[in-house]
């Protein structure tokens, strides 16, 4: 059968869609909707983890198919037909694209045959300790590894990420792109969530455990000025393995100055950025931090963790500072330290983020990288 002769290009394999916001989800999404958007026939094939949601739909010139879900063990879905369904879309199409890591990836992997597969590692998978999740863990770990045995190309965020990566000598030996997540240029927002004209530090992104988002609540509290400010903001009412909300409200105690806004959506985001003058990104795991590069390319500095991956940003333009995980103190010093940086170095810096980091670059790649699987090419 000829690429021709398929029904769609490119299928997108992944356990959470939209409306789910998560990193995996925005860069899955981005790549089928641009995808789409140069001429491409995209499907999604995803849980239907929101039951109002429908079970078949078009998005943005996409195709969205969701499998009925029965229950969820941490972070993952029961969805038996998932695996089932997925397949039989993706060998309908000339190319499969992958996203670890996913409970059902290895039957995918091996039931979508003979389609290619790129594979996208978005993370080493983390999740809380506890006996449970440390199981979970390790199932995950051997889905990984079967889908990247069957996979014909790897995409990770960074080198910097995959060199760190458990799965790197699997990865090595494949077609390898490291190809940053596409970011979304949010400039042009109003500053509506400022409260005065103190310093304004800000977080967004899943309110859970991994975000170490407590560590930086100390942190905030170790700076005296009463007209400094703490934005939170992110879903915490349907993340997916419970949130750590009131670990949080525990940390911010009565602190006035310290503000959970909740989930951001389209010009809200904007809206944030433009109301903070640096970004803290705490985690105790990371891959990327799409939501620190968008920062960066509105000309706000970040403070991340020194973790392979999500200090990549960082690294990759100096617009930043790096702190240990877990350090109140450091990401103290750091965000004071950032507090007052000039204007032109803001907007020299963000220059650079926006050259790195826009998601027509990150389409171009990814493109570039499918087609030539579907040649079969392996350099």
């Amino acid at each position: 059968m000829s690429t021709n002769d398929h029904r769609y290009d490119l299928t997108v394999a992944l356990t959470y869609y939209t409306p789910y916001m998560s990193g995996v989800t925005h860069t899955a999404r981005t790549v089928a909707e641009g995808m789409a958007a140069r001429g491409w026939r995209v499907a999604v094939v995803t849980s239907q983890h929101d039951p109002s949601t429908p079970r078949r739909e078009r998005l943005n010139g996409v195709d969205v198919y969701r499998s009925p879900v029965l229950g969820q063990i941490t972070r993952a879905q029961i969805s038996p037909a998932y695996p089932v369904e997925a397949a039989r879309i993706a060998r309908q199409s000339s190319l499969l694209y992958l996203n670890l890591p996913m409970a059902e990836a290895a039957v995918l992997a091996r039931l979508a045959r003979p389609t290619p597969i790129v594979s996208m590692l978005h993370i080493d998978l983390y999740l809380p300790p506890g006996l449970l999740n440390r199981v979970a863990v390790a199932a995950s770990d051997v889905t990984s590894r079967a889908a990247l045995r069957r996979s014909a190309a790897v995409v990770t965020n960074s080198d910097d990420q995959a060199h760190a990566s458990k799965f790197w000598p699997l990865v090595r030996e494949k077609l390898y792109r490291p190809i940053p997540a596409p970011c979304l240029d949010r400039r042009g927002g109003q500053p509506r969530y400022r409260r005065g004209g103190g310093l304004h530090v800000g977080f967004l992104g899943r309110i859970v455990e991994d975000k170490g988002i407590v560590y930086l609540v100390r942190a905030f509290r170790r700076i005296t000025d009463p007209d400094a400010r703490l934005l939170i903001g992110g879903n915490y009412q349907t993340v997916m393995g419970g949130d750590n909300l009131g670990d949080i409200r525990a940390e911010i105690g009565a602190d006035s100055r310290i503000h959970v806004l909740g989930e951001l959506r389209g010009e809200e985001i904007n809206d944030f950025y433009a109301s903070i003058d640096v970004f803290a990104l705490p985690s105790v795991a990371e891959s990327f931090g799409i939501v620190q590069a968008e920062a960066m390319m509105c000309g706000v500095p970040s403070v991340t963790t020194d973790l392979p991956g999500g200090r990549y940003p960082v690294l990759a333009t100096q617009f930043g500072t790096l702190v240990p995980p877990r350090d109140p103190e450091a990401l103290q010093r750091a965000i004071l330290d950032l507090a007052d940086a000039p204007a032109d170095w803001r907007e020299t810096k963000a220059r650079e983020a926006r050259k790195l980091f826009a998601a027509e670059r990150g389409l171009d790649a990814h493109e570039e990288l499918f087609r030539l699987v579907r040649k079969g090419g392996r350099h």
